[in-house]
C-alpha cells in the first residue's frame, strides 16, 4: 500500500515544532519541585540567574528571572545542594529543555521550611490562629508554669528575670525535652499535666513554652502539629518564647502570645516588683490621708452635735412649758370658737327672717297685676292697628279690583276656553265669545274682524 503524497502531511516549521513542546511541558509540569546539585551558575547584567541542576544520573538548565530571585534570602553557588520549586519550559530559540524557577531553598532545612509553610497553612485555614480564641495573659500571675528543658539556658534566663522583676510569684518548672526525638509528645504530656488538677500545687494561670536558639531542624519538635493543638487546646494561657527573635515556630501563631525569646517571655509576664512598690507605697498614703481626713470630718460633727445635745431635765422643762401654752391656747380657741358661732347663728336668723315668703308673694302679686294691665293696654293699640291697616288695604284693593272698572260701562271678552281676548287676531270669523259686563254676561259671535 502506497504513503499519501507528501502535501497531504503536516508539516511543522521548528519553532511550531518548539513553541507546540513548550506549550505541552508548561501545562503538563505547570508547578514542580526538584532537588539536585547548582553548576554553571551564571548571574547576567539582566539581573537574571542561569545555571544547571545535577545528580548522578542527570542534568537539567534552569532560568531564574531578577523579579523572583531579588526577594531570595540567598545567592546559590557551585556545589549547593538546593530545592527548586518552578515550571517545566522550553527555550524556544535553541529547543533546550529548561525549569523556569521561581523559589529556591536549601535542601534538608529547605524541605522543613516547606513543610512548615503547608502546615502554616492548614492549621491558619481551621481557625488555630484565630485572635478570637486566644487567652488574655493574667496581669499580676498566681502561680506560673514552665515547660522547658531544665538544663537548658531558657530555664536559667527566665528564673534570673522573674527572681529580678517579681521574686514572690510561685514558679514551676515541668521538664520536657525540647529537640529531637520524642520531644513534641513529651511536651504534648507537659502540657496536659499542667492542665490537669495537681493535688497539693495552686492551679497554674499561665504557661512559658520555650527554649533557646537554633536552626529550623533543632525547633522543629515545635513545628508538630499535635504539639499546635495541644497548645491550642490548653486551658490556660500559654506564652510561645522559642528561639531566637528572627525565629518563628508554628507554636508562636497558635499561642496566646508570642514572646521573641524567653527572657522576654518572663518580662511580659512579671510585674516589676519596684513599681508595684511605689505603686502600693502611694495607695498607702492615700489610704492614710483618706482616712485621717474622715476621722477629722468625723470628729468635727461629733463635737457640733455634742454641742447641741441638751440635758434630758431641761428638755422635759421645755416640754412641760409647751404643753401649758398649748393647752391656753386650745382653751381660749374653744371659748372664742362658741361665741363666734353664735354670732353667726344671730346673724343668719336675721337673714332669714328678712326672705319670708309672705313678703316675696306679696311683691309677686304686685307684679303680676302690673304686668296683667300692661299686657291689655298693648293688645288693645295692637288691634286697633290692625283694623286700620285692613281698612287701608281694602281701599286700595277696591280701587285696583276690574269689577270696579266694569261700573263704568267697560266689558270684558272671553273666548270658549274662558281665555281673555286681548288681540283682535287671536278669534276668528264665526267664533263665540263671551262680554262679561258689571252685571251680567253677553254671549256674542263674531262677525267681522278688524285688525
Amino acid at each position: 500500500m502506497s504513503s499519501p503524497p507528501i502535501t497531504e502531511k503536516k508539516i511543522y516549521s521548528v519553532g511550531e515544532l518548539n513553541r507546540l513542546a513548550r506549550n505541552l511541558i508548561e501545562s503538563e509540569f505547570a508547578q514542580i519541585w526538584v532537588e539536585g546539585e547548582v553548576s554553571n551558575f551564571i548571574r547576567a547584567s539582566s539581573g537574571h540567574w542561569y545555571f544547571s541542576l545535577k545528580d548522578e544520573k542527570a542534568q537539567v538548565r534552569c532560568a531564574m528571572f531578577s523579579s523572583r530571585n531579588r526577594t531570595l534570602g540567598f545567592q546559590p553557588k557551585d556545589g549547593h545542594q538546593i530545592i527548586l520549586r518552578g515550571k517545566a519550559s522550553i527555550y524556544e530559540g535553541r529547543g533546550d529543555f529548561q525549569l523556569i524557577a521561581e523559589n529556591l531553598m536549601p535542601a534538608g532545612e529547605g524541605l522543613l521550611q516547606q513543610q512548615f509553610e503547608a502546615l502554616k497553612q492548614k492549621l491558619e485555614a481551621q481557625g488555630l490562629f484565630s485572635s478570637d480564641h486566644k487567652q488574655p495573659i493574667p496581669t499580676l500571675p498566681r502561680h506560673i508554669g514552665i515547660i522547658t528543658s531544665p538544663t537548658g539556658a531558657a530555664i536559667r534566663d527566665i528564673l534570673t528575670v522573674l527572681r529580678r522583676r517579681f521574686p514572690a510569684i510561685p514558679v514551676t518548672l515541668i521538664p520536657t525535652m525540647v529537640q529531637g526525638s520524642g520531644a513534641a509528645q513529651q511536651i504534648i504530656k507537659a502540657i496536659e499535666l499542667a492542665n490537669s488538677d495537681l493535688s497539693g500545687i495552686a492551679p497554674m494561670d499561665v504557661l512559658i513554652l520555650g527554649r533557646g536558639g537554633g536552626s529550623l531542624e533543632d525547633l522543629w519538635c515545635f513545628n508538630e502539629e499535635a504539639v499546635a493543638r495541644a497548645i491550642y487546646a490548653s486551658k490556660i494561657p500559654i506564652i510561645s518564647a522559642v528561639g531566637h527573635e528572627i525565629d518563628f515556630t508554628i507554636a508562636d501563631f497558635v499561642a496566646d502570645l508570642r514572646a521573641p525569646t524567653p527572657s522576654a517571655a518572663a518580662e511580659m509576664i512579671a510585674p516589676d516588683q519596684e513599681e508595684w512598690r511605689r505603686n502600693l507605697t502611694a495607695y498607702a498614703q492615700y489610704l492614710t490621708d483618706t482616712v485621717r481626713r474622715k476621722l477629722k470630718q468625723e470628729q468635727a460633727l461629733l463635737s457640733s452635735l455634742q454641742k447641741r445635745l441638751r440635758h434630758p431635765g431641761r428638755q422635759l422643762q421645755d416640754y412641760a412649758q409647751r404643753l401649758d401654752y398649748i393647752e391656753t391656747r386650745m382653751s381660749h380657741a374653744t371659748s372664742n370658737g362658741l361665741k363666734l358661732r353664735q354670732a353667726n347663728v344671730v346673724h343668719l336668723l336675721a337673714e332669714l327672717r328678712q326672705h319670708q315668703p309672705t313678703h316675696l308673694i306679696k311683691s309677686l302679686r304686685m307684679q303680676s297685676k302690673q304686668m296683667e294691665q300692661r299686657l291689655k293696654t298693648s293688645i288693645k293699640q295692637i288691634i286697633r292697628q290692625r283694623q286700620q291697616q285692613l281698612q287701608a288695604n281694602a281701599q286700595a284693593l277696591h280701587t285696583l279690583s276690574p269689577l270696579e272698572t266694569l261700573q263704568r260701562g267697560y266689558a270684558i271678552v272671553m273666548n270658549k276656553e274662558r281665555q281673555i281676548v286681548r288681540s283682535a287676531t287671536s278669534v276668528k270669523i264665526g267664533d263665540r265669545v263671551t262680554a262679561q259686563l258689571a252685571l251680567g254676561q253677553l254671549h256674542c259671535s263674531v262677525d267681522a274682524i278688524e285688525p
